[in-house]
Parts: structure tokens; sequence; C-alpha cells
């Protein structure tokens, strides 16, 4: 699992550093705890038991920060302080294997269910399913330490040394053994399903405005084509683009220009209705397929939308800058695929252009397919 994350330390991925960092020091607090004996007991039960504290916040700890959330320091290290000194006091005070066996196993109990309960499970599938095996494997091991706790605490007879070869020692130090691996297990599984991901929206959205990109639009636009196909609904599409677009980077810069797309993306998306989807298809140029949408209703959203992109932003403090769009509309043909509905939608947007800008044109139909045999042909 070390290796495993180390081969994700260049990833950026949150959290990677904490779960490398706990199994690096849970290692060495296995080695301690398992060389009873043969290094003194300061080194085998209050250090190697004090590591493994560490390893398991430092694991929670990771989790957090992976989910952006806030990272419980002070409460963690208290927690480790008081669980190495109680250790301590069941060493040295009242010398007990089951009472430092309980107080560290009630410890990780507490961590892994503060482990298991801060994973949210999110509505896409693929983070999902890791995040779902992540919060089952830490509530499972909190369960499994909790009930190693309680066997220790109220045990009559107690075991001759802690690695004594007994069915409940084994089961025991099996469960120690595997906690860290099986929670890196997950959160490798979490940081991978995070960068999968991260790279399909980074390929499927414009990077300057958020909007999906031209290929997620055509993806979307050749699915709701499909449906409108199988269930005879209607479906529109919208062309726009930013009127003088080159003059404003030209006069303001570009860095107002971007703020331009930016505003522009945002507008369209409080305004359109919450079915429709943007896109940009390129340059200042942008798309909005309106499923179930007919001429009446499609003609409506894009002057709503043309009066919401007739407005000023501040580019800087004390000035603004100006813009508006023009929109071409187009209603699916029978018969016609998307490609040459955008190619309609976007001759009405020229069109619109060439008649003064800042206005809406509608596309004309294009003219019915003739079916085989209705024609007058030769016999007319």
């Amino acid at each position: 699992m070390l290796f495993v994350l180390t081969s994700l330390a260049g990833s950026k991925i949150a959290g990677v550093r904490e779960w490398g960092q706990a199994n690096a020091i849970a290692i060495l607090g296995l080695v301690l705890a398992a060389s009873r004996g043969i290094v003194p007991d300061l080194l085998s039960i209050e250090a190697g038991n004090g590591l493994l504290a560490v390893a398991i916040c430092l694991m929670l700890a990771g989790f957090r920060r992976h989910l952006g959330q806030p990272v419980p320091v002070r409460l963690l290290a208290g927690g480790c302080i008081l669980t190495v000194a109680m250790v301590a006091v069941f060493h040295y005070g009242v010398d007990s294997l089951p009472l430092r066996t309980m107080t560290v196993s009630l410890f990780h109990a507490i961590v892994c269910c503060a482990i298991g309960f801060g994973i949210p499970l999110p509505a896409q599938a693929r983070l999902r399913y890791a995040c779902l095996f992540t919060k089952g494997a830490a509530l499972l091991l909190a369960l499994g330490h909790l009930v190693r706790g309680l066997a220790f605490a109220f045990q009559a007879d107690v075991p001759a040394g802690f690695l004594e070869p007994t069915t409940q020692n084994l089961v025991f130090f099996a469960l120690g053994t595997l906690a860290l691996p099986g929670l890196t297990l997950g959160a490798v599984m979490m940081a991978n399903a995070r960068m999968v991901s991260d790279a399909t929206y980074a390929a499927e959205h414009d990077h300057l405005t958020g909007a999906p990109s031209r290929r997620a639009f055509f993806a979307a636009a050749e699915r709701e084509h499909a449906r409108a196909v199988r269930f005879g609904s209607e479906l529109g599409m919208l062309v726009l683009d930013v009127d003088y677009f080159k003059r404003i980077n030209d006069t303001r810069g570009h860095a107002v220009g971007d703020q331009v797309l930016r505003d522009l993306v945002r507008h369209t998306r409080d305004t359109i209705r919450t079915v429709d989807y943007c896109a940009r298809i390129g340059g200042e140029e942008f798309a909005v397929l309106l499923p179930d949408a007919g001429a009446d209703t499609a003609l409506a959203v894009a002057e709503r939308l043309r009066a919401a992109l007739d407005r000023s932003l501040p580019a800087a403090p004390g000035l603004a800058v100006a813009y508006t769009v023009s929109i071409g509309v187009a209603m699916l043909a029978e018969g016609e695929s998307v490609g040459s509905l955008l190619a309609r939608a976007d001759e009405a947007l020229y069109m619109a252009k060439a008649g003064g800008r800042n206005r809406v044109v509608m596309a004309g139909m294009p003219p019915r397919p003739q079916r085989a045999g209705t024609g007058r042909g030769a016999y007319g």
C-alpha cells in the first residue's frame, strides 16, 4: 500500500501525503509491537502503540483533507497523547495487557467511526462505489476494534503474552495488521476515482468558462436527437455569440474578453430552463440544446436569453464593459441530423448579425424529404 501511495505522490490529490505517512509510521509501529521481549518494553508497548495511534489519526486526516473537510488536529493529538498515557498507566501502574488492549482498541474504534461517518456518498457512480467501499471498511474495522476491546476487558484469564498463538490473539492481531491496508485500499480507490472523474470533467468541459465542451455538447445532442426520434418529441437548438467580441478583446484586452465569456455562461445558466443544455462550441460561440421545446418555447427562451445578456459588467473599478449577443434558433425537422440542425441554427445566427445584431432569428424549416413513390415522376 505504501508503494502504491508513493506512485500517486505526484497526482496532487489531497490526502495522499497523509495516507503515505500513516502507512510508513504503521510499519514501524507494527514492527515495534511485534518485537515484544526483543526490544525494551518502552519501545514495544508505549512507542509501538503510540505510532499506531498516530497512523490511524493520519488516515483520518487524509480522508478529511481529500474530502475538503477540516482536520481536528488538536483533538487528534489530544487523543493520541491520552491513549499513550493510559497505556503507560496500565503498564507501569497496573500491569494489565487486557486493559492496554481495551484502551488502544477503543481509540482505534472511535477514529474508524469518524472516518466511516465522515465519508459522504456522492451521486456520481464512479465516486460513490469507492466511497461506499471505504465507508463500509472503516465501520467494519470500528466494530472489530470495539469487539476486540470488550473481549480483552471482560476476559477472565490474562494471556501469557501478546503473541501467544491462541485463536483470539491471532484473530485480533490480524485485525490490527490489516486495518491500515484495508483503509488504504479504500483511499487508493477514492483517489483513483477522483483522478478519473477530474480527467473526464476536464475532457468534457471548457477550462475557461466551465461550460461543457463541443464534444460533450454533440454527445448530449445525439442522445436527445435519438430520444426525439423515438418518442416523436420536439427538439430545438440555439446558437449564440457575443457581438463585436474582437473589438472587446482589442480595446479592453483578452482578460476582459475572458470575463465576458464567463459572465455569459453564468447568466445563460440562470436564464434557460433546467432541462436545457448550454455548451461552448468554439471561440465566443455557444449552443443551447432545448429538449421538448416547440418553436414558440424556443423563441421565448431565446428572447429571454438575449435580453438577459444585453448587459454591462464591471471589468475594473470604475470601468464597465457592455456586451450583447445575437442568437439563431432552429427546430429539428423530420429526418434531420444533429449536424444539419446545428448548421441551420448557425445560419440563422449569421442572419441575426447581418440584420443588426442583438436580435433573435428563427431558421426556416428545410423542405420535407420526398418519400419513395409519392412524387409524380416521369409518369406525372
